[in-house]
Parts: C-alpha cells; structure tokens; sequence
C-alpha cells in the first residue's frame, strides 16, 4: 500500500484541530476527513468517524495495525508541516 496524494486544508480558526486532510491510497482509494488535532503531546491525526445511535464516536475508515497507522500519520503530519511552511513562505504583497 502507498499513499499517492495527500490534500491539506488548514484550519484558520484558533482550536484543537488544524487541518482536515484526504489521503489517495494507490492511486484508486480516497479517504477524507482525516483530521490533525493538536494534543498535549504535540500533533496527532484522527480518522474519519460518525457519531452512533449511543452517542459514541466510531472510526468510518481505520488502519487495522500500528505499523499502518503510524505510516499514515508520518506521511500525513509530514504533509501538515510542509503546508505549514508553504503558507509561511508565501508573499502577503509587496509595497511600492
């Protein structure tokens, strides 16, 4: 399994979670709604979920071991930061 595309859309409002990302896997399979989530122990991505009839969140989409899920938040915090410097690095206009 690779991870072909990743699309970051950050979140500009000040809270816990700053981005919402979608992930292509070969190519052929898209998951969205991937969220970075600032936590006490610094950044960490959560999958897609829907609240059941309990009132409980539940995973849509998940990797099923730790290995997977620690690829797909590598690559993905990866892409996280490097739009972060994107968006730091961008003119905000010039002055004549």
């Amino acid at each position: 399994m690779q991870v072909t595309d990743v699309r970051v859309r950050r979140i500009a409002k000040e809270g816990k979670m700053k981005a919402v990302v979608s992930i292509t896997i070969d190519q052929v399979f898209v998951v969205h709604d991937i969220k970075v989530i600032e936590g006490e122990k610094g950044l960490f991505i959560a999958m897609p979920s829907k609240k059941s009839a309990d009132g409980e969140y539940r995973d849509i989409a998940h990797p099923i071991n730790t290995e997977t899920r620690a690829m797909l938040e590598s690559i993905i915090l990866d892409e996280y930061e490097k739009s972060a410097l994107q968006e730091d690095t961008t003119p905000t206009g010039t002055t004549a």
